[in-house]
């Protein structure tokens, strides 16, 4: 195999792979992906409509095998992949979406590519970008590739959709406009080439003119006393590459099923015999473009190696950076699928601890609920309600019974205490409630930055429920230590704070003569407002004492009891269920994503792809 059909041929290969992985161009390829197919040299087919483009095609082929009729006749771009085999040999085609199937009959296979069309377009007159690949092997075609492309149109007929004018133009361009796209642009030479479709677009694309092919069609129905050589050599649109004119069968030849071997034989007599064209046959007909075409596209391709390898390499190495974040398949066996849950579980607890020690952001959550809420809270309790002077005689007289208290009001100030201490309830059940909501928070913070996680939906469900359950069990048990210390404050009293207060006694008063005289009432208030005022006041100063000490012990019992044992124990009862499931249950709990699993696919398959690309095009002696 020479170095051409090497080049050509791996190109074909490469396109055929890519198309299978709805890779093809023409900017509907899966964009999360570079386009391996873009950056591939092609020669795009680009005319109007009865510009001849199709009997073109044959010509190069040599074979009557596109369909044909009115109005938009290729609604599907057209790889046409040829490759040259040994004299003597079997013409053939295959398709790529019938690889192992052989076409010996191009009638079949003109009625192929309309059945492949429907298939996807219906009977409409849709059009798709999605491509038919078509590979013909023959001894009288050289190694060429070329995509057919719908034909321009300027008006939308019946059972066409008002936008297809632009609906085509947007699809041609899509190919055109990359820089690795050669442009074979066929206009009629019985029109004027001012107006031809092809020139037009291919001149807004590729204004130098570099990537540009011009090809003259019917120059043989040309008015009588006019040529086209104006055109032909260039003088009235010039382009980088020489123009190159065809002969193409007549509609008569046509409907009379006339050989295309005899049809390129009239095509050189014509040319050779032209008094116009005499001096241009040897670079004139299908046959020398053919040739023409095939040499450029090898020179372009041997070009843009570099820039392939380039971009194969980097593919590949985002490829695998992909497959490594989503990770690899699951193993089947049981042992191994335990293994992998337990190092994402211990993943996810090393972040949730991250998150508690101050790794992570959200831990210092649980601090702003004992600096900010906690004491907020208890600022907020009714002390002054309760122990206003209304509801502490209320509370004292009650407590008293039927015989008034005599010195100090004992059960009056342990009813007066007892009722302020329950008011500490409240506030400790919320700390506990609300360093519960911090934890859960994290839980689900965690597990959603624990990539290992990523791709096990069910798995997710799981932990975090059984996280969940073991933070309420911590709660529970947090709020029965707090209300325990509220409680254990009303339950015993520190008498030393109300032996360091001043006494109320009686204290008799003596006259000059340092006799006793009798208590006047002026001088003992044991039953008026300041009495009870004073009652109040230290009631008051002794609820504070155990506010600031309840202020420092509900944080440690809420940090003991939830926070210590969320990082001890917050998975226990998972590890101990899980240890007890059959393979099947925790092939359930490894249930990945579907749109993973499929992107996971899709990455694997293309890395195959890139990887045997990189070695085909290392294998070829010419890159060195």
């Amino acid at each position: 195999m020479n170095t051409m059909e090497s080049l050509i041929g791996l190109v074909n290969r490469i396109q055929r792979a890519c198309t299978v992985l709805g890779d093809y161009g023409g900017g509907t390829g899966n964009n999360a992906f570079n386009s391996l197919w873009e950056a591939l040299p092609t020669v795009a087919v680009v005319g109007g409509q009865s510009s001849g483009k199709s009997s073109v095609l044959e010509s190069i082929v040599g074979r009557d095998f596109l369909p044909r009729g009115s109005g938009i006749v290729t609604r599907r771009p057209l790889v046409l992949q040829l490759h040259k085999t040994d004299d003597g040999t079997e013409e053939y085609a295959e398709f790529l979406h019938l690889p192992k199937r052989q076409f010996t009959d191009f009638a079949m296979v003109r009625k192929e590519i309309e059945d492949e069309t429907d298939r996807i377009t219906g009977k409409s007159k849709q059009i798709s970008p999605v491509p038919i690949h078509l590979s013909i092997f023959s001894p009288n075609v050289v190694n060429l590739t070329l995509v057919d492309l719908p034909g321009l149109t300027k008006v939308a007929v019946e059972g066409q959709p008002e936008t297809i004018v632009e609906d085509i133009e947007t699809m041609v361009r899509t190919y055109v406009d990359k820089p690795n796209c050669i442009i074979l642009a066929i206009s009629p030479a019985n029109q004027d080439i001012a107006t031809s479709d092809a020139i037009k677009l291919a001149k807004d694309v590729d204004p130098t003119g570099e990537r540009t092919f011009g090809v003259l069609t019917k120059l043989d129905l040309m008015d009588k006393g006019t040529n086209a050589l104006a055109v032909l050599e260039g003088r009235s649109y010039k382009l980088q590459h020489p123009w190159v004119g065809i002969v193409n069968r007549s509609q008569a030849d046509i409907n009379r099923n006339v050989d295309m071997m005899l049809a390129r034989r009239k095509e050189r007599e014509y040319f050779d015999t032209s008094p116009d064209y005499g001096h241009l046959a040897n670079k004139m007909g299908s046959e020398y473009l053919a040739k023409l075409l095939s040499k450029h596209l090898e020179s372009v391709i041997r070009t843009r190696i570099p820039s392939i390898l380039s971009l194969i390499n980097k593919s590949i190495e985002e490829l695998e950076r992909e497959l490594d974040r989503m990770g690899r398949p699951i193993a089947v066996d049981a042992g191994a699928q335990l293994y992998t849950i337990l190092e994402m579980c211990r993943a996810f607890d090393k972040i949730f601890k991250e998150h508690l020690d101050g790794g992570r952001r959200g831990g210092d959550r649980i601090y702003g609920v004992f600096d900010n809420q906690l004491p907020a809270a208890l600022k907020k309790l009714p002390f002054d309600r309760h122990l206003s002077l209304q509801s502490v005689k209320r509370i004292v007289s009650e407590a008293d019974g039927y015989q008034p208290h005599l010195i100090a009001p004992e059960q009056g100030y342990r009813r007066l205490i007892e009722g302020s201490l329950g008011y500490f309830r409240g506030p400790a059940e919320a700390s506990v409630d609300a360093v519960h909501f911090v934890l859960k928070e994290l839980v689900r913070k965690s597990i959603s930055e624990t990539e290992e996680l990523k791709r096990f939906p069910s798995l997710q469900v799981e932990l975090a429920a059984a996280a969940n359950s073991s933070l309420e069990k911590f709660r529970e048990e947090s709020k029965k230590s707090v209300l325990r210390l509220v409680d254990m404050e009303s339950a015993y009293l520190t008498a030393d704070f109300f032996r360091k207060l001043p006494q109320e006694i009686e204290r008799p008063v003596t006259n000059q003569k340092n006799q006793t005289a009798s208590t006047s009432p002026a001088t003992l208030d044991q039953y008026g407002d300041g009495h009870f005022r004073r009652i109040a006041s230290n009631v008051s100063a002794y609820v504070n004492m155990v506010s600031d000490t309840l202020r420092n012990t509900i944080p440690k019992a809420c940090v003991y009891c939830q926070v210590r044992q969320a990082k001890l124990a917050l998975l226990n009862y998972f590890y101990s269920q899980i240890s007890k499931r059959e393979g099947k249950q925790l092939g359930q709990l490894l249930d990945e994503d579907p749109a993973l699993m499929d992107r996971r696919l899709e990455c694997a398959k293309r890395l195959e792809l890139y990887k045997k690309a990189r070695d085909e095009i290392d294998a070829v002696a010419w890159v060195r």
